[in-house]
C-alpha cells in the first residue's frame, strides 16, 4: 500500500517570496543563537487529540508523561519495529527554550504503540544537531542519523534496545554528508544486506560528493561520490532485488538507479538516470516562510509487482504563481519511464492553496491548510499494490 501525507492551506496573511529550487545557500545555520540559560521548568498535561477515528498523543513529554512549558520540537521522524509494531522511536529537532533557536537532537520511544512515550534526553548534550531522519533495520534496531550543525557532517546513532539509550557508531562527522541528508537500509537477503545508503544535496556538503555507502552499519563510511547529472533535495530507497534507487532534484526532478552499490567489492556507479515529471518545480517560501514546501520522495513496491517505483512531491504547478499540490507519478518497469503526473489532492484546482510536506512511503501523506473550516488539516492517501494512483484521499487530523 501507498500513503501520503500533506498539510493544506489558503492564508490570508503575506507570504514569504517564493523562490524555485535548486538554492544556493544552506537552510541550516548553527550561527544562531546560543543554548537558552537554565530555567525552572514547568509542566502540564499533555495533548491528546482525537479526530475522528485517530487519535494522537504527544510525544516530547517529561519523565511523568507531562507537557514542558516554554520548549519546542518540530522535524519529527518515526521508525517502527518491524517486529513488535507496539515499538517505535521518534527523533525531532529539541529546542529547550522558545526564547532561542538553538536544537539538539531529541527522541522519544514507545513500548505501547504510542499511547505513552518516553523522552530519555538528547544524542549530544549542548551540542547543536539538526534534520534527523530515522530507520529500522529487519531485526528492530533503530538507527537516528542527525546533522551536525558547524559543519553539516553526519553521523549515525543505533539502538538495540528499542530506542532506550542510542550509542554513536563512528567518530563524529565520520559518516561525511550534507544538508539535507536522507537514508535507507538494505533489508533483502542479498549482497547488500545491512548497507545504509546517504545521499544529499551537493552543495551544502560537509566535504565533498552528494552520496556515499556504509558496510557495516555507520561504523564506517566509504568516500563520498557525485551522482551523475545534478540531483538533488531527495530520498532513496532499495527494491527486493538490491537496487538502490534515488529520487531527487527539482527542475528537473530525476530517478536514478545503482544495480551495483549491493557489491561490496565496487564504488558504486548510477546505471540508470531518467527524467521524471511532477507537474511543477520544488520551492522555498510561501506558506513555509524560508523553509521548502516539500521534498522528493521515492518508494518501491516490495509486493509482488516489483518492478513498480513511485516518485512524489509538493510543487509549484507549472505556470502558476502561488500554492502547491501533491504531485506522483508511477514506473511500472523500474524505474525506465514514468507515468504522467498525477495530482493526489482532490479538492478543486485553487492556486492560493498549499498543499505541503507531503511525505511517501508505505502510504502516502500531506499536509492541508485552508480557509475553510477547519483551517488546517493534516490528510493522507493510499492505494492498493499495484494500482494505477493513489485514491481514497482523507484527513487524519485536524488543527
Amino acid at each position: 500500500m501507498v500513503l501520503l501525507l500533506t498539510l493544506s492551506t489558503v492564508s490570508g496573511q503575506t507570504l514569504a517570496p517564493i523562490r524555485k529550487l535548486p538554492l544556493k545557500e544552506p537552510l541550516e545555520t548553527s550561527k544562531n543563537m546560543p543554548p537558552a540559560p537554565p530555567r525552572k521548568i514547568e509542566t502540564s498535561p499533555r495533548i491528546i487529540s482525537q479526530f475522528g477515528v485517530f487519535t494522537s498523543y504527544q510525544t516530547n513529554v517529561d519523565a511523568s508523561g507531562n507537557n514542558i512549558l516554554g520548549d519546542a520540537a518540530n522535524e519529527p521522524a518515526i521508525a517502527v519495529d518491524p517486529t513488535d509494531g507496539n515499538k517505535m522511536m521518534i527523533g525531532w529537532r529539541q529546542f529547550d527554550s522558545i526564547n532561542s533557536d538553538f536544537r539538539q537532537g531529541g527522541w522519544g520511544y514507545t513500548t505501547d504503540a504510542g499511547v505513552t512515550w518516553t523522552f530519555p534526553g538528547v544524542l549530544n548534550p549542548g551540542v547543536f544537531r539538526s534534520d534527523p531522519v530515522t530507520k529500522s533495520d529487519e531485526a528492530g534496531n533503530f538507527l537516528y542519523l542527525s546533522l551536525r550543525g558547524d559543519d553539516f557532517c553526519d553521523d549515525i546513532w543505533r539502538s538495540t534496545d528499542g530506542g532506550q539509550t542510542f550509542v554513536e557508531q563512528s567518530p563524529d562527522g565520520a559518516g561525511h554528508g550534507g544538508d539535507k541528508q536522507w537514508f535507507t537500509i538494505d533489508t533483502t537477503g542479498g549482497t547488500g544486506h545491512g548497507f545504509l545508503y546517504q545521499f544529499w544535496t551537493e552543495f551544502f556538503a560537509c566535504d565533498f560528493g552528494a552520496f556515499n555507502r556504509s558496510l557495516d552499519s555507520g561504523v564506517t563510511w566509504q568516500s563520498p561520490i557525485s551522482p551523475s547529472n545534478f540531483t538533488d533535495t531527495g530520498a532513496l530507497e532499495v527494491d527486493i532485488n538490491g537496487n538502490l534507487f534515488v529520487g531527487g532534484g527539482g527542475s528537473p526532478f530525476r530517478c536514478l538507479r545503482s544495480s551495483n552499490a549491493q557489491n561490496p567489492q565496487v564504488t558504486p556507479s548510477f546505471d540508470q538516470n531518467v527524467t521524471v515529471d511532477l507537474g511543477g518545480d520544488l520551492i522555498q517560501g510561501g506558506i513555509n516562510g524560508i523553509g521548502l514546501c516539500g521534498q522528493t520522495f521515492v518508494a518501491v513496491d516490495r509486493t509482488g509487482t516489483n518492478n513498480n517505483v513511485y516518485m512524489l512531491a509538493s510543487v509549484i504547478p507549472f505556470g502558476a504563481g502561488n500554492g502547491t499540490d501533491v504531485m506522483f507519478a508511477r514506473s511500472t518497469d523500474g524505474g525506465q519511464t514514468f507515468s504522467p503526473p498525477h495530482r493526489i489532492n482532490d479538492d478543486p484546482i485553487n492556486h492560493n492553496k498549499w498543499h505541503f510536506f507531503s511525505h511517501l512511503t508505505d502510504v502516502l501523506m500531506w499536509c492541508g491548510m485552508t480557509r475553510e473550516t477547519p483551517p488546517t488539516t493534516f490528510n493522507r492517501s493510499c492505494s492498493i499494490p499495484g494500482a494505477p494512483m493513489a485514491a481514497q484521499p482523507g484527513p487524519l487530523i485536524s488543527r
